[in-house]
């Protein structure tokens, strides 16, 4: 199959079949483009629809997302994990604001040297925001490719990396690269799907190899498996008259400048936690265990609801007493987001 009969063939199917009406998809201009790109990262469209709309409203272009402060960008993505791209999205506006002036470069190039933005990120910018002709390598797409091409190895692979990218490019047309580029997307999202393709709806079918060898799932192959760590915690949540103690992480590292509560190896260390905060602790309560999956390990969260007397001096800097109430506005890893609104449901029934 010639690049220009494969072109034309997923450009066929995009104008009957394609994806047309996601928010990102009206008003289109860079920095909207950009930020559901950086969502979509390791997210299907339709957890980032809400995300999407919400972010939008608070934060509706690039300059009011630089003058936000990080409190407030983290708190909008809670839940979408990875935060990271919360803080790079963050570190990018302002850059767009102080070195080009507001405006997003022009370039797949200048695009890849900022935060967070990598070549097919920066290459989705470019096609659909901006009209330029670039090849774009998500995981939608990367899925395609290798199906069509029975491309063997994981594509985490540089060698298999390199391959899926020169088929990219050589396959990308050079008339109507933005819808193209949708159409890919499209395509991986919703026929090309990991599990269950529908192979016989596909434009591709009658020269997809992967198909012809009957085992469409057994392409892209899949990293190779290890054994997650263990990593336990105790969580302990020292309450008072509906507050709940938080500190802020530091900015780097697991959960990097999110609000989140202390860490402990056992239970007998709340007492030593809470005397260098200098709390008078009263009843404590164990409350139901929580498993976090990070990508390299798995977290076992022992929560205890421990109530106590409020301190100042903890009360300052780098800690807070978060009203369960009528929370702030501030980030929250998706595991402590649940073990907040655990103690506030036990709170209430006592």
């Amino acid at each position: 199959m010639t690049p220009e009969a494969f072109s034309n063939a997923v450009l066929a199917w995009y104008d009957q079949h394609g994806r047309k009406d996601l928010p990102w998809q009206h008003d289109i201009s860079p920095y909207r483009v950009w930020v559901s790109e950086i969502m979509l990262q390791q997210t299907q469209v339709s957890t980032v629809l809400g995300y999407f709309d919400r972010f939008m409203h608070a934060l509706p272009d690039v300059h009011a997302l630089a003058a936000a402060s990080e409190d407030q960008v983290l708190h909008l993505w809670t839940g979408l994990g990875y935060y990271s791209r919360a803080r790079n999205l963050h570190k990018t506006a302002q850059q767009v604001v102080t070195q080009f002036g507001g405006e997003f470069p022009a370039s797949v190039e200048q695009l890849c040297t900022l935060p967070g933005i990598g070549r097919s990120t920066a290459g989705a910018i470019a096609s659909l925001s901006m009209g330029i002709n670039a090849p774009i390598l998500d995981g939608n797409v990367k899925r395609v490719l290798a199906r069509f091409l029975a491309q063997t190895g994981w594509p985490g692979d540089s060698a298999t990396s390199k391959a899926l990218w020169a088929a990219a490019e050589r396959y990308t047309p050079n008339q109507r690269g933005h819808h193209y580029t949708q159409a890919m997307m499209d395509l991986g999202a919703t026929l090309c799907t990991r599990s269950k393709p529908q192979c016989l709806l596909c434009p591709l079918a009658s020269h997809c190899q992967a198909r012809l060898l009957g085992t469409p799932t057994a392409f892209p192959e899949s990293k190779p498996r290890k054994v997650l760590p263990q990593k336990q915690v105790v969580m302990p949540l020292f309450a008072h008259n509906g507050h709940v103690l938080l500190y802020k992480r530091p900015s780097q590292g697991l959960w990097g400048g999110l609000w989140s509560l202390p860490e402990l190896d056992q239970t007998d260390a709340i007492a030593t936690q809470a005397a260098q905060l200098q709390l008078n602790t009263g009843e404590h309560q164990a409350l139901p265990s929580l498993t976090h999956t990070f990508s390299h390990f798995q977290l076992q969260i022992s929560p205890v609801l421990i109530h106590c007397q409020a301190s100042p001096s903890v009360a300052e800097g780098d800690w807070l007493w978060y009203n369960l109430s009528a929370p702030p506005t501030l980030g929250l890893a998706a595991p402590v987001q649940k073990l907040l609104q655990q103690a506030a449901e036990h709170l209430t029934r006592c």
